[in-house]
């Protein structure tokens, strides 16, 4: 797969945050997955009321699902990141977890503030769109 991040100077610098701007990628096949959210895989949440170890654990989950489907992170083109909207101003996790995760050409990225998600547990949902060849 080819994929070139853009982040164009007249944009604000997104990469500060773990994100680009504009992602165009070439490829054969797209990978399209489900909301992650940091349950382990007996459905046991992981880092109740923390927003670090939530962010992680999807990040964590989001890899398992693209690897899954023969793909990895560095194939994935674009994000949507769920965050529970009490929880807004304290999205320096979510940053960070995007740097680890994604520390070169990282993938096009919108968050999200929501009232709340599919369980009053989760604190963030991580869904997204890979390409691979």
């Amino acid at each position: 797969m080819s994929k070139t991040s853009l982040n164009p100077e007249t944009l604000f610098n997104s990469l500060q945050y773990g994100f680009s701007q504009i992602v165009v990628a070439q490829g054969h096949r797209t990978v399209y997955f489900s909301g992650q959210v940091a349950w382990d895989e007996n459905q046991n949440i992981v880092g109740e009321n923390d927003l670090r170890a939530q962010v992680w654990q999807s990040f964590r989950n989001v890899e398992t699902a693209v690897s899954t489907a023969g793909a990895t992170l560095s194939d994935i083109v674009a994000l949507h990141i769920y965050i529970v909207q009490s929880w807004m101003d304290q999205t320096a996790p979510v940053s960070e977890g995007l740097k680890e995760f994604f520390p070169e050409n990282p993938p096009a990225a919108t968050w999200i503030g929501v009232y709340g998600l599919a369980r009053p547990e989760f604190l963030i949902e991580i869904e997204g769109t890979a390409v691979t060849d």
